[in-house]
């Protein structure tokens, strides 16, 4: 699988660093045919998507093996069961070094596929997060991002909100904040969930590459 690092497999599961700049699933176009799911399924066949990363993100993804896995997995993304956490460096000091961030998201039509905070048609969201690390030099903060929804966009457009985009963002950052990293410096670190055929609780870790 070209430059998809297999973390783990079993006859339910595969879980997989997706790089960043790569789509999950293909886009619409034969230019957008690339995709997670089109070099797994070459080598997988039954390999089938029970969620999804931004293009620009890297980071933990999971496959399910068979229509039964991926029931029992989109089941537990829909009932918030999957714990995720995300590594991100954002623009500016962020304070306080802990806390949830609860802003309601909505596609911003005119400007597909940013989305924006709408309190009136969002839909609810919320990110907890912790401060790991300043960075002085860089004007710039390392952070520990747990989100409880699974929003397009939503660790994103929630860290702008706060006045803290992601470095490197090219779709939210201004031109100083996106020069300011070589590309997107959000990465999936870690999925806890429980596993469709043993239902024990299993956690996967992938390395931050930034």
């Amino acid at each position: 699988m070209q430059d998809i690092e297999l973390l783990y497999q079993d006859e339910t599961l595969l879980v997989l660093n997706k790089p960043g700049e790569l789509l999950s699933v293909p886009g619409r176009g034969e230019a957008l045919f690339d995709s997670v799911q089109t070099r797994v399924q070459a080598e997988y066949p039954d390999a089938l998507i029970v969620h999804r990363l931004d293009m620009s993100t890297s980071g933990i993804m999971i496959m399910a093996r068979g229509k039964e896995a991926q029931r029992s997995l989109n089941k537990a993304f829909e009932r918030r069961d999957v714990y995720k956490k995300y590594i991100a460096v954002v623009e500016g000091f962020v304070e306080p070094a802990n806390g949830v961030i609860d802003l309601p998201l909505l596609t911003d039509w005119p400007n597909r596929p940013k989305q924006k905070v709408d309190y009136i048609l969002g839909k609810p969201s919320l990110t907890a997060y912790t401060v790991l690390a300043y960075n002085e030099s860089l004007n710039a903060t390392r952070i520990e991002l747990r989100p409880k929804t699974g929003r397009s966009h939503q660790l994103r457009v929630h860290m702008m909100a706060l006045g803290h985009t992601i470095l490197g963002d090219n779709l939210y950052a201004d031109q100083a904040v996106l020069n300011k990293a070589p590309r997107l410096q959000l990465h999936a670190e870690e999925i806890q969930l429980r596993h469709p055929k043993t239902e024990q609780m299993v956690s996967f870790n992938c390395e931050v590459p930034f």
